[in-house]
């Protein structure tokens, strides 16, 4: 039992607020204050090896904290814990320990947590990254005045508008001055001097020389940040409009131009006042209203037009008049009161007085009524010429891929019936031929049918009985089965049809079961299952296949692209699937896709059963 005597330290030690240890020069814990158990939620007896209350700390790894304790120098580290899920961060100092003889005897130890203070770290960095990011996207500038130490420092994009060098550090008394000399000088003097006074903000409008001696337009804002009620420091923007002031002393120049050539322009052209009352109009204007100069003069928009579009025009001019920017090129509906109503592409431009305030604006309108007719009418066209483009490359796939099944088996039963002797196999596949000719008319005779209708903008579906179809793929694809040894399992009502394109109808099915045979395992006979109910207003109709299958996770955003392919299959071009998944969906269905590797996939089909 330890009967060592409590020495009158311990009992300070033991009271501290903050978290505290010691530890002897030779690395041996001697002691810490109750928050320190506390904090590093241990028990007083577990406090033998100093190393033991930082486990699970990152950042403070035994070999780290062994260092600092080996030195007579003051450190302080930050570490990190995790728990509940949730990241604390402390702050820990290592204090050399002196005897009154000034000899050193050990380290004390101080923590504190400081998850508040890194979170507020954390947040100051990211608004920092914000306004950095919008700086460069916007092209707008950033200024930060602090008043302890009366630094000034402006972002890369302010010293970019000032003309100075990257690394320039600006003295408060050089940013004023970079102002021209006068007006702008003192104004931004005096509002800068006010918001360090009051805290009062500000955004105007002023001249600066660049440091190349350039004159420009700038727009200087600013405000104060406050700490416990005390202004500490002001922050604010600063942005170029050098372009858009000399934008707006050419639109001026326009305006009086437009004195000159209003009577003699071959649109609606008209002046109005600051409460929308015309002051001029031109012939072109007067001829639109029926009337004479002097009986438009004076009159509003609600004189003359509907109510509401009276009240569109009053709202337009007032924000070109508030914005002093104008309205070019916007196309309007103007309902006069006998109820005539004319489509106008309308301009208004903002007119100022020679104080540069708004006192009005000239407003322009170019009668655009048969030009919208024909733009809707060239709209119908370009959307019928687009979907008989879509109809025309279904069609040319048609053809490729389902001629060229038709071709494959009348090769494959040629190529049977030239090397058969037997001859009533030869009679078998004779029949088998003349199956497949008579299936390659109808294939042909729907191919024709698309040709019709690919005039037409609606695909025109048929009600057809899938059972037989299916019969008909089989035939088609017989050689190609047989020599697959393919088994089919078929649950499919005998009445059961479909709303389909006949070619689309037979272009899926042989696609679908083309891609089980040719996927198929080399582990296992194949097994086609083909399954459909009707459900609601569609026919859902399944394909299984006990094949290969395909990596969804890997390629389930491809796997009806053009051109994509899964598997190692020379014959495959990736052009089924892409075919198929268009033929549906131009008849108002869905296809999804279910599949295992090395297990089987699953295509299911939705029949649109609503008519077109």
């Amino acid at each position: 039992m330890n009967t060592t005597k409590t020495l009158p330290y311990q009992y300070i030690l033991k009271q501290l607020p903050r978290a505290t240890a010691l530890v002897d020069k030779n690395l041996i814990f001697l002691d810490a204050s109750d928050s320190w158990f506390t904090l590093f939620e241990s028990n007083r007896n577990q406090g033998a090896d100093i190393y033991d209350f930082y486990q699970g700390h990152q950042h403070a790894s035994k070999a780290t904290i062994k260092k600092i304790l080996a030195t007579d120098e003051l450190k302080v580290i930050r570490h990190k814990r995790t728990k509940n899920k949730e990241e604390q961060w402390f702050e820990s100092s290592f204090t050399p320990w002196f005897d009154e003889q000034e000899n050193l005897i050990g380290t004390i130890i101080q923590t504190m947590e400081i998850s508040n203070f890194m979170e507020q770290e954390l947040e100051l960095d990211r608004v920092n990254t914000l306004l950095k990011t919008q700086s460069e996207v916007a092209k707008v500038g950033s200024w930060e005045y602090n008043i302890a130490d009366e630094q000034l420092s402006w972002c890369k994009e302010t010293r970019k508008i000032h003309g100075v060098d990257p690394d320039y550090q600006p003295a408060l008394a050089e940013a004023i001055n970079f102002y021209k000399r006068g007006y702008s000088r003192n104004r931004i003097s005096m509002l800068f001097h006010k918001a360090l006074e009051d805290g009062t903000p500000f955004h105007d409008k002023l001249i600066i020389m660049t440091q190349s001696g350039e004159e420009r337009w700038v727009t200087a804002g600013g405000k104060a940040i406050k700490k416990g009620g005390k202004i500490i420091k002001l922050f604010g923007t600063f942005q170029d409009i050098n372009d858009q002031v000399l934008a707006e002393e050419k639109i001026k120049e326009s305006s009086q131009l437009l004195n000159t050539l209003i009577d003699n322009l071959p649109i609606n052209v008209f002046i109005k006042d600051k409460d929308s009352r015309k002051i001029l109009v031109n012939k072109a204007e007067c001829d639109y209203l029926g009337t004479t100069p002097e009986e438009l003069i004076g009159k509003t928009d609600f004189e003359l037009y509907d109510k509401d579009i009276a009240q569109i025009s009053r709202d337009e001019d007032l924000e070109v008049m508030r914005s002093q920017e104008p309205m070019l090129a916007r196309e309007t509906i103007s309902v006069r009161k006998d109820g005539k109503a004319t489509n106008f592409l309308t301009s208004k431009i903002p007119l100022l007085d020679i104080n540069g305030k708004p006192n009005g604006l000239i407003g322009m309108s170019m009668d655009i009524t048969n030009l919208k007719q024909k733009e809707d009418e060239l709209r119908n066209l370009i959307n019928v010429t687009a979907i008989q483009n879509k109809k025309l490359i279904n069609f040319a796939h048609i053809v490729s891929h389902n001629l060229r099944s038709h071709t494959a088996n009348f090769s494959m039963l040629l190529d049977f019936l030239v090397r058969e002797k037997e001859e009533l196999e030869k009679e078998r596949i004779l029949k088998m031929l003349s199956h497949a000719s008579d299936n390659l008319l109808d294939t042909l005779e729907n191919l024709n049918e698309v040709v019709d209708i690919s005039t037409n903008v609606n695909l025109e579906k048929k009600s057809l009985n899938l059972l037989e179809n299916i019969t008909k793929v089989q035939q088609n694809l017989s050689a190609f089965l047989e020599e697959n040894k393919v088994e089919f399992d078929i649950s499919i009502p005998k009445n059961l049809n479909v709303m389909s394109v006949p070619a689309y109808l037979e272009s899926i099915l042989l696609n679908v079961v083309t891609n089980a045979v040719k996927y198929r395992s080399p582990d296992r006979k194949p097994l086609v299952e083909l399954k459909a109910q009707r459900q609601d207003k569609q026919v859902v109709f399944s394909i299984s296949d006990n094949g290969m299958g395909i990596d969804l996770e890997r390629y389930g955003g491809k796997i009806f692209g053009m051109y994509k392919t899964f598997h190692t299959n020379k014959d495959a071009r990736g052009l089924g699937l892409y075919i198929i998944k268009n033929q549906i969906e131009a008849m108002g269905g869905n296809i999804t896709v279910n599949s295992e590797v090395n297990k089987g996939t699953t295509f299911n089909v939705y029949f649109n059963e609503e008519g077109q």
